[in-house]
């Protein structure tokens, strides 16, 4: 194992011990305070582009999974590879036991090529994140110095997309799933509700095809950049078509009404964000993982919040006050937990129902 340090844009370096890829790389460093879940955070699209910091101190014990497939899909992670530019992390568990573990992290992270770092104080880290906000840094391996990388100039989404369309299961309502970056646990919540997936690119036009309801997915980067996604949803929401959307897919529904968006300064990154929703006092604990959210401020006048994170008042869902639309930032299908929010799923169908009937 070789020495190796991570360097921030603003000149702090913390040094450690490599215990992944031994490949020097950049992007941008953000972190995640769950305590669990680390293969599925791992495999997050969400994730493309970034240096992923585990506030969790202990990660490694319980290894990763078997890499089997379910419904041709992976089964016990989000995709089909690692999304993270790297991985650090303060101690590193290189002994692990779990039944259901087939190797341990870091030999998982060398056979996809992907660094990790150990034995960094992530608490001062994640200190300087929160108090800086999110900024580019790079992993520097055996002296080997790499170049600076901004991954919010790029359309990530892009990177992400699969480049052909696919369908999973013989359900009762079709579902047309514009993949942004999807997760699969996403999917598998829509096959265990009597449908039919159509999986397309994020610039698929699917305006004239048919199909009971329209779904936005999760994904990368910045929603500004998903132009042709934005134009896409404007024509379907002057129809009556239910659409649900999930983390970027709300922001690209808020884009695409008129809205606005921005860049949070960290991010909410984590297995614990409480949310409420409006006009209700029942709070719901979410998983979450964006680095930009919607300015409720300017929602037009046909569009309302639906959802507010309760630690900084950020808009966690908006909702049409009259057609069948509404989303969350949150991710309801959360792998790894918590469930709390997942019965929106069935909202979502009982919405394509009426829509049906009507």
């Amino acid at each position: 194992m070789k020495k190796a340090k991570i360097i921030l844009e603003n000149g702090k370096e913390f040094t450690g011990v490599s215990f992944g890829y031994e490949k020097s790389i950049a992007g941008e460093v953000v972190f995640n305070t769950a305590m669990t879940g680390y293969p599925e955070s791992l495999t997050d699209p969400s994730y493309k582009g970034q240096i992923l910091v585990a506030t969790y101190p202990l990660v490694g014990n319980y290894g990763v999974p078997v890499r089997d497939s379910e419904q041709n899909m992976m089964k016990f992670y989000e995709s089909e590879r690692i999304a993270v530019q790297a991985f650090i992390v303060s101690d590193y568990s290189e002994e692990y036991s779990h039944w259901n573990a087939a190797e341990s992290l870091g030999d998982w992270l060398k056979s996809q090529q992907i660094p990790g770092i150990y034995g960094i104080d992530t608490r001062e880290l994640t200190q300087i994140l929160r108090e800086s906000g999110t900024m580019l840094g790079k992993i520097i391996i055996d002296e080997v110095d790499a170049a600076w990388y901004d991954p919010g100039k790029d359309n990530l989404v892009a990177q992400v997309s699969p480049a052909d369309k696919e369908i999973y299961g013989e359900g009762k309502y079709k579902i047309m799933l514009v993949d942004c970056g999807v997760k699969n646990n996403i999917i598998r919540c829509f096959l265990d509700r009597d449908t039919t997936v159509v999986r397309v690119p994020h610039d698929y036009n699917y305006n004239n095809d048919d199909f009971d309801g329209l779904f936005i997915s999760n994904g990368p980067g910045d929603p500004e950049n998903c132009e042709a996604a934005i134009a896409n949803l404007k024509t379907a929401l002057a129809n009556d078509t239910p659409i649900f959307g999930i983390c970027l897919g709300s922001q690209l529904m808020a884009l695409a009404s008129g809205a606005s968006t921005y860049k949070l300064k960290y991010g909410h990154r984590s297995h614990n964000q409480p949310v409420q929703k409006v006009g209700e006092n029942k709070c719901y604990i979410t998983s979450q993982n964006h680095g930009y959210a919607v300015d409720n401020k300017s929602l037009g006048s046909e569009w309302e919040p639906l959802f507010i994170n309760v630690n900084d008042g950020t808009s966690e869902g908006i909702r049409h006050k009259s057609k069948p639309f509404f989303s969350t930032q949150f991710h309801p299908e959360a792998s790894g937990g918590p469930t709390d929010t997942e019965f929106l799923f069935d909202d979502f169908i009982e919405m394509i129902k009426s829509n049906k009937t009507n």
